[in-house]
């Protein structure tokens, strides 16, 4: 509720008492019916000492049914994964045996959790996010007993492959039978529950703290880029939940790889941070849904997995995406996938095109590039062609940052870690980068150069593509997302 009136010391601790008009208000429409709006307000400020606040923006979480009530204050906890004491973990612990939501880091992505045998508790993680009631929930475990408390008997071949494989903990997420503990918000009404046992020692010490499984999508605004550090996360969902844990980057950067490893073949459901190469050793036959298994449509309706019928991954911006693809090789593309050259040269010169078309129009345009040679490519002049790059984004928060004015180019460069703002110099190292290292660089770094590009207010972001080597698949098959819809 924004009001307006005099302002006061207590009223700024509690709530905002808003002097001055309202500049922007927009309304966020779910993605599905929920008793719960989501409202976001930009105002300037003006205290009683006529001091000016900065712009902000106040996430309102209304009910229809009580139109009045306040956000959520959401609280973040910075914590050091690498060493920690479980008192740091002891708010979180107590939201989740509460039944409440708590954010916190993954080595794939950050993950909205609730306790994953409770189905009043996992409801909030879809009305924080909203997301669609039909999209099932991963849940994650700290152990091989806590498996057991969702699924009554492992079948043979997922257990042969867990002790051959030796893949959990780590960024793979399995299908086993689910039994009637399990509710049906975690597995969309289906018969299957998606499990995984994460290898990242905050997620799986707060899992084994919270004593139950732990049921978490990505900790992001439904279709949204996944959020890869605390700051994502706060971005989307400040106001909605009450507690963010800042455990530093996630080291994969997208999410798990989901296998149906009890299918005839095996079936990679989704790619991730666990590439169809490392499966291949275990599972000689396992295929990838969509390349080696066909798609269908009834599971599609129904899918027993996240990633599979719902748009993910979109920024605000809309993406191109430059595909590399060897003669001959049919691939189902749309208007925004671009693939009729192959090589890294022709990439480049078409993505050179597609950009001089829309600064041409006065739009500013992002580029990630890829690549060394994508970065050094002759975008523009010089001055108005911006370098990014993880670090630089880091050093700046959102205010501070430039906005884009017209025939501004901004180029993320997801390769290199020295880069300046308007500096066109590379990291040598780069040229020694194999692709395999490409490709996880590039995984690692996407979801975040897509959403700093969206805070530079591009109007569309051209991005070159990789071979679908290591985790690339997993971030080709993101890319191609935003790049489709």
């Amino acid at each position: 509720r924004v009001t307006t009136g005099s302002s006061s010391a207590s009223t700024h601790a509690h709530l905002f008492n808003f002097h001055s008009s309202l500049h922007t208000a927009h309304y966020y429409a779910p993605h599905h019916q929920l008793a719960t709006h989501a409202f976001a307000v930009a105002t300037y400020c003006n205290c009683s000492n006529n001091n000016k606040l900065p712009l902000r923006r106040f996430y309102l979480n209304m009910d229809t049914t009580n139109p009045t009530a306040p956000a959520t204050a959401t609280r973040i906890i910075k914590v050091n994964s690498d060493a920690f004491e479980d008192g740091e973990l002891d708010e979180a612990v107590r939201l989740i045996k509460e039944g409440q939501v708590v954010a916190f880091p993954t080595e794939t992505v950050y993950g909205l959790g609730a306790n994953a045998l409770d189905g009043e508790a996992c409801k909030k993680i879809f009305d924080a996010k909203r997301r669609p009631a039909d999209n099932p929930l991963i849940a994650h475990i700290a152990s091989l007993d806590m498996l057991h408390s969702m699924v009554d008997q492992v079948p043979p071949r997922a257990q042969a492959f867990l002790e051959a494989s030796r893949m959990w903990p780590g960024p793979l997420t399995l299908l086993f039978p689910a039994n009637d503990k399990v509710p049906k918000e975690v597995t969309a009404g289906l018969n299957t529950v998606a499990v995984r046992m994460p290898s990242h020692p905050l997620a799986r010490r707060l899992i084994h703290l919270a004593g139950v499984p732990i049921a978490a999508p990505s900790a992001n605004s439904s279709g949204r880029p996944s959020p890869t550090t605390a700051s994502h996360v706060y971005d989307d969902l400040q106001g909605r939940i009450q507690c963010i844990i800042d455990g530093g980057d996630c080291d994969v950067g997208v999410e798990s790889t989901v296998l149906d490893v009890c299918a005839n073949p095996p079936i990679i459901l989704r790619p991730g941070g666990v590439s169809h190469e490392q499966l291949l050793r275990f599972l000689p036959d396992v295929v990838v849904y969509g390349k080696g298994a066909a798609r269908d449509n009834a599971m599609e309706s129904k899918p027993p997995t996240p990633g599979m019928k719902y748009r993910h991954y979109s920024p605000t911006a809309q993406v191109i995406l430059f595909e590399h693809q060897a003669v001959g090789e049919k691939n189902e593309v749309a208007s925004d996938v671009d693939n009729s050259n192959n090589t890294d040269v022709d990439v480049a010169q078409r993505l050179l095109v597609r950009l001089r078309t829309h600064t041409e129009r006065g739009e500013s345009v992002g580029v990630i590039a890829t690549t060394a040679e994508i970065a050094q490519l002759p975008f523009g002049p010089q001055s108005l062609v911006h370098y990014i790059d993880r670090d630089t984004v880091k050093q700046q928060s959102q205010q501070q940052q430039q906005t884009s004015t017209p025939n501004t180019v901004w180029v993320y460069r997801l390769l290199s870690t020295h880069n300046n703002n308007n500096n066109n110099t590379h990291n040598d190292n780069d040229n020694n980068n194999t692709e395999k290292d490409v490709a996880a660089s590039v995984a690692k770094g996407l979801f975040g150069a897509l959403r700093a590009l969206d805070s530079c207010g591009v109007d569309a972001s051209l991005v070159a593509g990789i071979p679908d080597y290591t985790t690339g698949d997993a971030a080709m098959n993101r890319l191609r997302t935003p790049a489709r819809s």
